[in-house]
């Protein structure tokens, strides 16, 4: 919203790629053979990079906690084949089933992730739906509670190979926190200077450790090939059967090797449908899936190695390079998801579920680079607790996992909607889709929430107070402007009082901005109030935010003429986009409104709010609203106008 009301993954880096910023997409030589080919591997590398980063880090840690909650510690043929199976079946049905073959078939404008999802079911519906409106609410809120978990249990979980290390015994096992904490602060601090100049070595870097991965697993499937038992189902299930209720408690950490599968959805708008397929297809899960079965077969011919099953695979010859191939991969995943929550917090604020933050542009040249420094703080203070509070991966796992498997269950819900109103489905067949993955779903959940005592309270209290602040700035945005609309004077009534009455004019022009183009500004009150001057040309500016990711160029300004004297001009953005009115107003040359920008006042009305307990929300709802506004960002700097020309007039609101 513009001028008086303030201001939204799996969360998508930018735009998808095009030539400019991949040459190999089109060269004059061969511009339909090696260059398509290549342009599609480089796309496919770095999905890999950006989207399986999060996935790619799960073998550090998945095996060894789902072994050591079965009833035989691990140890019993069943329990190792049960697990892999579990995995395996996981990957299948989560991964490649749910993600790549349906939920990517539900894209808005070519993007995905849940706010992506619940704009694109508000299109499907034809209106605006509380529950929809809410459903993404919650989505985005756990988003941020995975935001902050994930990259504490990456990094400390490839850290811990330290204390497998090869001539150092337990000697280094003090060091991995610290170290740790080290490695995700330094992150932190450089994500205001861009990522723009290394995110080029993510793909290669995290296709090495999926290449890597692989081979770990091919050198120890000959341990035990009758690892190969678990492709089959029935040995999962018999193992869920024979630990009872202790199966349950399994299979949240059996969950721990799809946590990031969002991902791959969330991040399908910046490379495309086929590149993340293809990357998953043949490198990622096939490399995975071999890793798992080498650790599993490893485990039945040395049940010694339960104890932490990746490390004790790894040749001694090679331990170090690959203990600094996994912390770069965890860094690499956690990087991933930093941006991901810098993305989904812009379309966040763009959505109203937010108030106006300080979004910074860290690249010239792509969209995605951007930074958002409150919430990089957030997420540093809330990591470094976390290391406090849970200093090891085997703790964090036990808080990871409910987050995830919250959002997941989002995007079926939301994908109903799709189903059944978008693509015209018959009701039966909406709720056979949705009714699978939303059993799966419901499982995997109901195994995390037994988790809630062991650490997985953190992410779902941090979700519940970022639901809380999402809807209270949404309903007190939403009281606001219907008070000032009750309180407002038609712009059509005022127009018509000011040529029955023509005040003193002013040379230039004045564009005031306001949420509500149909209603007089608050600026332009006061103005004609206090100032008892009107300019001789006058332009109504309202920013609206579409539900769609973005919008083109074409359809960026609507002009209307309402008089001689006054335009209403409309400026067009999609939810991924960020609002620039000085460039956006560039465009209104081509239909004619021609003005110089730097002889145009920008007249903006600043609302104080005065919380009341006789009306709208709770009193200590409307002091968290009043809040929220004082720390908005000045529209001046989120709309990018010359604060040189920007005129403020305050009006004092109750709510």
């Amino acid at each position: 919203m513009a001028g008086e009301t303030p201001g939204d993954q799996s969360p998508s880096p930018g735009p998808a790629p095009t030539s400019a910023d991949h040459p190999a997409l089109s060269t004059p030589d061969n511009p339909h053979g090696d260059a398509r080919k290549a342009g599609f591997l480089t796309l496919m590398v770095g999905a890999i990079g950006v989207v399986f980063g999060d996935i790619g880090t799960s073998p550090l840690y998945a095996m060894r906690e789902a072994l050591a909650h079965s009833r035989s510690g691990g140890t019993a043929e069943l329990a190792v084949l049960g697990v892999v199976s579990l995995v395996f079946w996981a990957l299948i049905l989560i991964v490649t089933l749910k993600y790549i073959v349906f939920m990517m078939r539900a894209d808005n404008k070519g993007e995905g992730g849940t706010l992506v999802l619940m704009a694109l079911a508000q299109h499907a519906l034809g209106r605006r739906s509380s529950v929809v409106f809410f459903l993404g609410m919650i989505g985005a809120a756990l988003f941020y509670g995975d935001g902050i978990i994930t990259p504490a249990v990456s990094v400390v979980g490839a850290i811990e190979g330290l204390k497998d290390a090869p001539g150092f015994g337990d000697r280094l096992a003090p060091l991995i926190i610290p170290i740790s904490a080290i490695i995700l602060i330094g992150l932190f601090m450089v994500q205001s200077r861009g990522t723009a100049s290394v995110a080029r070595f993510f793909g290669p870097i995290t296709t090495v450790w999926f290449l890597a991965l692989g081979a770990l697993g091919v050198l120890h499937i000959s341990d035990d090939l009758s690892i190969l038992r678990a492709l089959s189902p029935h040995y999962g299930v018999l193992f869920l059967v024979d630990n009872g209720i202790i199966g349950f408690v399994i299979l949240g950490s059996v969950f721990l090797a799809v946590t990031g599968a969002e991902a791959l959805y969330a991040d399908m708008g910046h490379f495309g449908k086929a590149p993340i397929r293809a990357g998953w297809l043949a490198v990622c899960l096939p490399c995975l899936t071999l890793n798992y079965f080498g650790q599993g077969a490893m485990v039945l011919a040395d049940p010694e190695t339960r104890s932490n099953p990746f490390f004790a695979m790894i040749p001694e010859m090679v331990y170090w390079p690959v203990l600094l191939l996994a912390t770069l991969a965890a860094i690499i995943a956690s990087q991933a998801v930093i941006t991901g929550a810098f993305s989904l917090t812009q379309q966040a604020v763009q959505l109203g579920l937010l108030p106006r933050l300080d979004i910074r542009r860290t690249s010239e040249t792509q969209a995605g680079q951007i930074f958002v420094p409150s919430i990089n703080l957030a997420l540093m203070v809330g990591v470094l607790m976390l290391l406090v509070i849970f200093p090891s991966s085997s703790n964090l796992t036990a808080a990871y996992g409910i987050a995830v498997t919250g959002a997941m269950f989002i995007d079926t819900l939301l994908a109903f909607v799709i189903l059944r109103y978008l693509w015209k489905r018959p009701l039966w067949q909406a709720w056979a889709a949705v009714g699978f993955f939303g059993f799966i779903d419901v499982v995997f959940i109901g195994s995390n929430l037994l988790k809630i005592p062991n650490g997985a309270w953190l992410p779902l209290l941090l979700g519940t107070g970022l639901v809380l602040l999402m809807f209270t700035w949404q309903r007190g945005t939403q009281l606001l402007a219907e008070k000032t609309r009750r309180d407002s004077l038609s712009l059509t009534d005022l127009i018509e009082m000011l040529q029955a009455r023509p005040p003193h004019r002013a040379p230039g022009t004045a564009i005031f901005l306001t949420s509500d183009p149909d209603a007089a500004p608050v600026a332009l009150m006061h103005n004609l109030k206090h100032n008892k001057v009107l300019h001789e040309k006058n332009v109504i500016l309202t920013v609206r935010t579409s539900d769609r990711p973005r919008v083109a160029a074409e359809n960026r300004v609507e002009i209307e003429q309402i008089s001689p004297d006054f335009k209403r001009v409309v400026l067009n953005y999609g939810f991924m986009e960020t609002p620039n009115v000085p460039k956006a107003l560039g465009l209104c040359r081509k239909q004619g409104l021609k003005f110089d920008i730097m002889s145009t006042s920008f007249f903006l009305g600043r609302r104080s709010v005065v919380a009341s307990a006789q009306q709208g929300m709770p009193m200590w709802q409307d002091k968290l609203f009043i809040f929220l506004m004082r720390n908005a960002a000045n529209p001046t700097d989120f709309f990018h106008i010359p604060p040189g020309r920007v005129v403020e007039l305050g009006a004092q609101v109750t709510v």
